[in-house]
């Protein structure tokens, strides 16, 4: 996964810090405007609202804005949306699966817009449960390493659940059951340890190496899915080595 991994992380970092963090903002208002209408607005007793909203937090999202977010959600302010998930799945240049999860109020726009990402970077759209099989669905948390080693890590999480620690360079990544993601998260607050998000994931089980210039390919194919404003997260299954990482910059 390391490959991936990195390339993801690295990703979502540069895009707290460019032109697309309005675009980002809203993604993540919108993870917590769901997660309050779907387990209560108290984020004590709904960890995924708990989550969402920290990981707002750590992409400096404006309190007032997550405050309102919550209340939508909750019911407690009127003007919340009827946001709807749906998973689209679909092939990128090369082979590679890749899964997109939408939160919209219009799935036909939201159709549109992946299909035409899609078509026009060399993709095109799967059958239903063509390329889901592909993934597992995994809890995973990213956190900074601040001088620990991945012993260090693991003896606070183990117990918690998790099934592997993965170095990605300046982060370790946590990966557990989705059942098992809380008591994780918690294990690293109680052991004192800092951490980035805590999120599910999909996983892929197969992937498929590229060339630097299939790489290409594929990231233009997920920039542009990622662009789309109904588009909450893409998952794919390719896998790069660090040396061709390093080539595509």
């Amino acid at each position: 996964m390391s490959g991936h991994s990195k390339w993801a992380t690295t990703k979502h970092k540069k895009a707290a810090l460019d032109a697309k963090r309005g675009k980002l903002f809203a993604k993540l208002i919108k993870n917590i405007e769901v997660a309050a209408r779907t387990g209560g607005g108290d984020p004590e007793g709904n960890p995924t609202l708990y989550d969402a909203i920290q990981k707002a937090k750590k992409n400096s999202v404006p309190q007032d804005n997550i405050e309102r977010a919550r209340k939508r959600g909750a019911g407690e302010e009127a003007g919340g949306a009827d946001w709807q998930t749906i998973t689209y799945e679909g092939y990128a240049p090369g082979g590679v699966a890749v899964l997109i999860e939408c939160l919209t109020d219009n799935k036909n726009r939201a159709a549109s817009e992946v299909r035409t990402a899609l078509s026009r970077n060399g993709g095109s759209l799967a059958d239903p449960g063509s390329v889901a099989y592909l993934f597992n669905r995994k809890g995973v948390v990213v956190m900074p390493k601040n001088d620990l080693s991945e012993d260090d890590v693991l003896m606070a999480v183990l117990d918690a659940g998790a099934e592997e620690v993965n170095d990605l360079g300046e982060n370790y990544e946590i990966i557990s059951e989705p059942g098992d993601l809380v008591a994780v998260r918690t294990a690293l607050q109680e052991a004192g340890y800092d951490y980035e998000s805590a999120d599910m994931n999909f996983l892929p089980s197969v992937q498929v190496p590229l060339d630097a210039e299939t790489a290409r390919k594929v990231f233009r194919l997920i920039d542009a899915l990622e662009d789309c404003d109904d588009v909450q997260n893409v998952y794919s299954n390719f896998d790069v080595s660090d040396e061709i990482l390093a080539e595509v910059g």
